[in-house]
């Protein structure tokens, strides 16, 4: 058991960090959480607003995640906070149930990031950092395509100045069509809103160095300043924050919001562990640091937890904000604290500073948020790469986008598992024979003219054995049997690639097994890995097989017939002046 002093550095990794950090980093840190603040607050009050939530909370939301993380986390300056690709399972997970329970849409928002909270936690106290690999590239991609749709169908009403309606993707844009149709758009706000939209995407592709979004936040507020305020111009705005940090606050903890909430809250910590996974290994691998995937899981469920307590909603690794960090010369977690500081600042002694800040101009800082999500040539590749994980990816975007997010992700995952089931139960076999020439036995469908021994059947099954293929092995070893060019007395299964053999795959080759002795074929397995021979072994039937012969290599299963047999076989001369050899190092073609 670690001592008491190694035992908390272990627990929480970003506190330690923040301890050994040496004054000549310091001014670094300083200067990059100051900076980081200017993109924090924006986006914040963008994503709380995208939430269907009062600005005010995603600032919240910010200053609890920043410093859970800051203490918990292992890597050296993730960011953590509001994040776009858990917009849309909050809303999802949240406004049905503002109607049907009367409660507001903030403290549901606060005890969906402590249910997320928790289970990121649990996860990874029981060191599960690997399930989120379950979330695989095209899965991510289709979703937060899908994400971006859903998100801009929420976000361009604001940006037109019309009534949101927010309750799916369909509806949403029905609702937005007959407004137009109607002439409903207020042109101030449309116009300061493209305008703002315009000078963040001209900034980020022009120059990047330059703090875009501020800039254009700070122009529109002036705008209004300068029109007279929000009353002369029309266009909504932010309003006066509350003044003070946010305060301890327990959100309604009823069983019936409990289970109504928990789907959300799963698909909230699958996506946010994901997100946070891969962030936390690009970062790690840019540093050298090594990547501690189950504590990033406690962090993350750390800052979901600050986030719940404090009168914020779930957050996530935000690959926005941490490359401002890493841009900026963040060395250390104190880069996060400082742009907590700065934001806690605000509220406590300026809260009023972003009163004139247009509504239209938050919605288009989400929307070029969105849109730096989208990835065209990244479809085209994946079309081209692989056809099957390019209808994932189309699945998860489509269930997103039409029967929500929670459902579209369950959808994808889903399909990802039963086409890996699919690959599993119709996986590749060959059967073997010898090429001149070339070391190895090789696939007879892909080299023709190898030669075959008389008698003497090689055969590769490329997956595990389990329930759902161990038929389908049984059928396909009787008919290469069938198909053997002359009448087959051994039989070896090259079981190298075969990694597990469940109990179903246990009988069935046991019943094989005395079917091929009634016809006078001998079984035997070449290159068994010793955990699935152990699994034999549990099973008690190690012995039995042992019997037949278990063999090393191929070449040893090869010489071991010719010897019992007496099969006369000349095998290609490697060296002319040596005697001929029957075994070599099996090939995997």
């Amino acid at each position: 058991m670690p001592p008491p002093a190694a035992a908390w550095r272990r627990w929480l990794p970003g506190l330690a960090r923040l301890v050994a950090c040496r004054l000549d980093g310091l001014r670094h840190d300083l200067v990059a959480g100051v900076v980081l603040t200017a993109v924090l607050v924006p986006v914040g009050l963008g994503y709380a607003q995208a939430c269907g939530l009062p600005v005010i909370h995603g600032l919240y939301a910010s200053i609890a995640a920043l410093v859970a993380y800051a203490a918990f986390g292992p890597s050296r300056y993730l960011i953590q906070g509001p994040d776009s690709s858990l917009t849309a399972l909050i809303v999802a997970s949240t406004v049905p149930l503002v109607a049907a329970s009367g409660v507001p849409a903030a403290p549901l928002a606060a005890l969906l990031a402590l249910l997320a909270g928790a289970l990121c936690a649990l996860a990874g106290r029981l060191r599960l950092g690997l399930v989120t690999d379950l979330l695989s590239r095209p899965i991510r991609q289709g979703y937060l395509h899908g994400i971006v749709l859903t998100v801009l169908a929420g976000q361009l009403p604001r940006l037109l100045g019309v009534p949101t309606d927010g309750s799916s993707l369909l509806s949403a844009l029905a609702h937005l069509a007959s407004q137009l149709l109607q002439g409903r758009v207020h042109g101030p706000t449309l116009t300061l809103g493209l305008g703002t939209l315009a000078v963040i995407l001209l900034l980020r592709r022009r120059w990047p160095a330059l703090p875009g979004v501020l800039i254009a936040l700070v122009a529109a507020t002036l705008l209004i300043e300068g029109l007279g305020g929000p009353g002369a111009s029309g266009v909504a705005v932010v309003g006066a924050l509350p003044q003070g940090l946010p305060s301890l606050a327990w959100p309604p903890l009823t069983p019936a919001l409990l289970s109504q909430l928990l789907p959300g809250a799963v698909a909230i910590a699958l996506v946010a562990s994901a997100d946070t996974s891969v962030l936390s290994r690009t970062y790690a691998a840019r540093t050298g640091d090594a990547v501690d995937s189950n504590q990033e899981l406690i962090a993350l469920g750390a800052a979901n937890l600050a986030a719940g307590l404090f009168q914020g909603f779930p957050v996530s690794a935000s690959a926005s904000r941490t490359p401002v960090a890493e841009a900026a010369g963040a060395r250390s977690p104190l880069t996060g604290l400082v742009g907590a500081a700065c934001i806690a600042g605000l509220l406590l002694w300026a809260p009023g500073l972003i009163a004139a800040l247009p509504q239209a101009a938050l919605a288009a800082v989400v929307i070029a948020a969105c849109l730096s999500l989208v990835d065209l040539p990244g479809w085209q590749r994946l079309h081209r790469q692989r056809r099957s994980e390019w209808v994932q990816a189309l699945v998860a975007l489509g269930g997103v986008a039409l029967f929500g997010v929670v459902s579209g992700i369950f959808m994808a995952v889903g399909l990802a598992l039963m086409m890996f089931v699919w690959r599993a139960w119709r996986p590749h076999d060959a059967v073997l024979g010898r090429v001149d020439g070339l070391k190895g036995y090789h696939d007879i469908t892909r080299h023709p003219e190898a030669r075959r021994i008389d008698g003497l059947v090689l055969f590769r099954w490329d997956a595990p054995l389990f329930f759902a293929n161990a038929e389908v092995f049984r059928e396909r070893v009787l008919q290469v049997l069938d198909q053997a060019p002359t009448p087959p007395a051994w039989l070896v299964v090259l079981a190298e690639p075969v990694t597990d053999i469940d109990t179903t795959a246990a009988e069935m080759l046991l019943a094989l097994d005395a079917r091929l002795k009634a016809a006078g074929v001998h079984l035997c397995f070449a290159e068994m890995k010793g955990p699935v021979k152990d699994r034999l072994r549990h099973y008690g039937l190690y012995g039995h097989f042992e019997r037949q012969g278990f063999f090393p290599t191929v070449g040893q299963a090869v010489s071991s017939y010719l010897k019992a047999t007496g099969v006369p076989w000349h095998d290609w001369d490697e060296h002319p002046a040596g005697p001929p050899r029957g075994g070599a190092e099996p090939c995997r073609d």
